[in-house]
């Protein structure tokens, strides 16, 4: 199978991903092979390719957005079929056993696989994954590529909602605004939440307003009134001080990125004081997951999508970088599997 593989972390502008033929994955026990259409490209992937994020091993087949049909599976798995329409997210597979996954918060879990990370990801034509991991893509989806940023940004942007607490009908403010905001504001809006955006780039801002965004304004400018929550997605530390100004007393300030260049010095009156609160976010469980596709379904949530071939993903991630992609988010097209096609995997 074609695949792209990182031999050695580097800055994207060095096109650092290199296509190479592997091996088909063969399914494990409890495992199925997963023939992928569509990959989305995420602002984690350019964190370990650049390697803010090192992995533990290299080279690694990045990518953790994956959607295509079930191609084969091992011994006992039973509540999938070949030709079935999944997707697979970052959480690849947690161990079951620390007190986290014993008490209900498996995304702390203590020793967790990570897709594109620990093991091999999307960015190639067949994945292997732990099929008690494996998400339903509903078929109100009739794009792959256009259901693949449900399985990141948008299980993400849905924990750091809830991590917000977030209630319908209350207000809240987005700090950045890409794949995972723009499927977020359409969450809160679809909760009667009154929402504001602040993102650099006059493209983005439109593109909010056009979601619903009740006010937009640029980094550094003041919110037309204190919110009750707010969502950072920016990998910037110096949105925490502004997004914590304009919370109102008793608000929570969800941080929603696995990555943050510094958390700033900050004044205890203003940022603090009122029993205003900082909750990170990391990772999710498979009830996010679920709860997030199932609502995508019924409310009909649209991503904005760029699409690339597979051979152009360094290309997806340098754009990615510069904040120059004509769309919310970069998914690759792997390939695209004709009725046919899916009766015969």
């Amino acid at each position: 199978m074609k695949a792209l593989s990182l031999e050695r972390p580097a800055p994207v502008s060095e096109r650092p991903l290199r296509l190479v033929t592997l091996p088909d994955p063969v399914p494990g026990p409890g495992e199925v092979v997963i023939e992928v259409t569509a990959c989305g490209v995420c602002r984690t992937d350019l964190h370990i390719v650049e390697g803010d994020l090192p992995a533990p091993a290299y080279p690694i087949v990045p990518g953790h957005q994956a959607v295509g049909r079930v191609a084969a599976r091992g011994a006992s798995v039973a509540h999938l079929a070949d030709g079935d329409r999944v997707g697979v997210a970052w959480v690849g597979r947690l161990c079951g056993t620390c007190d986290y996954c014993r008490n209900g918060r498996e995304n702390l879990c203590d020793n967790p696989t990570f897709t594109g990370f620990h093991r091999p990801g999307g960015f190639a034509e067949k994945v292997a994954a732990d099929a008690a991991f494996v998400h339903r893509i509903p078929e109100s989806f009739p794009d792959d590529a256009r259901a693949a940023p449900l399985l990141c940004a948008g299980i993400i942007g849905y924990r750091a909602l809830k991590q917000s607490g977030l209630r319908p009908g209350e207000s809240i403010a987005l700090f950045g605004f890409g794949a995972a905001a723009h499927i977020a504001i359409q969450v809160a809006t679809a909760w009667g939440c009154e929402v504001y955006v602040v993102s650099r780039g006059e493209d983005s801002l439109a593109r909010a307003r056009a979601l619903g965004a009740s006010w937009t304004g640029l980094p550094g400018t003041r919110l037309p009134r204190p919110v009750d929550h707010a969502v950072s997605f920016a990998p910037v530390g110096s949105v925490i001080p502004d997004a914590l100004r304009d919370l109102r007393k008793g608000g929570v300030l969800s941080l929603a990125g696995i990555y943050l260049d510094r958390v700033p010095e900050m004044d205890y009156p203003t940022h603090i004081f009122g029993e205003k609160s900082i909750v990170s976010t990391t990772a999710n469980t498979r009830e996010d997951a679920r709860e997030l596709l199932e609502l995508a379904a019924r409310v009909d949530i649209r991503t904005d999508v760029e699409i690339f071939p597979l051979e152009a993903a360094n290309e997806a991630l340098f754009r990615l970088r510069q904040g120059t992609l004509a769309a919310q988010a970069a998914v690759l097209r792997v390939k695209t599997l004709t009725p046919a096609a899916v009766l015969r995997v």
